[in-house]
């Protein structure tokens, strides 16, 4: 009766890991999470904001370009666009810097969430 669609599990995880991306970016910027999804582009710094929590959700942690357009309200040929900006401006040391701590963070909490539900299910 509570059956549910396969890999729906999975599509939950990689909402849920879009979502930490983008709440991390967001307390970064200093930006209200909501102003990220919002279907307008927004001004340059939610803009900015956006596509680095995109990108940050690729690259991090694997999702699939669609399915992070999906998660963010946007086309995958917006998130690929998104992805090479910010993979461009890893130029900057200081850029460059910011990204991996940021990365290294989300890898850390994403993982101690999984455990974290790896043992409730025990």
């Amino acid at each position: 009766m509570n059956e549910r669609a396969p890999g729906f599990g999975r599509m939950l995880q990689e909402t849920a890991a879009a979502r930490l991306a983008e709440v991390a970016i967001a307390a970064c910027r200093r930006i209200p999470p909501r102003r990220l999804r919002t279907a307008s582009r927004g001004r340059r710094p939610v803009a900015q904001a956006r596509q680095t929590a995109m990108y940050l959700a690729h690259v991090a942690f694997g999702i699939t370009l669609t399915r992070v357009g999906t998660c963010f309200g946007r086309d995958r040929t917006t998130v690929r666009h998104a992805c090479a900006l910010i993979e461009d401006s890893r130029d900057d040391p200081v850029r460059e810097f910011s990204l991996g701590a940021l990365e290294a963070a989300l890898l850390a909490l994403r993982s101690s969430q999984l455990r974290e539900t790896m043992e409730d299910r025990r």
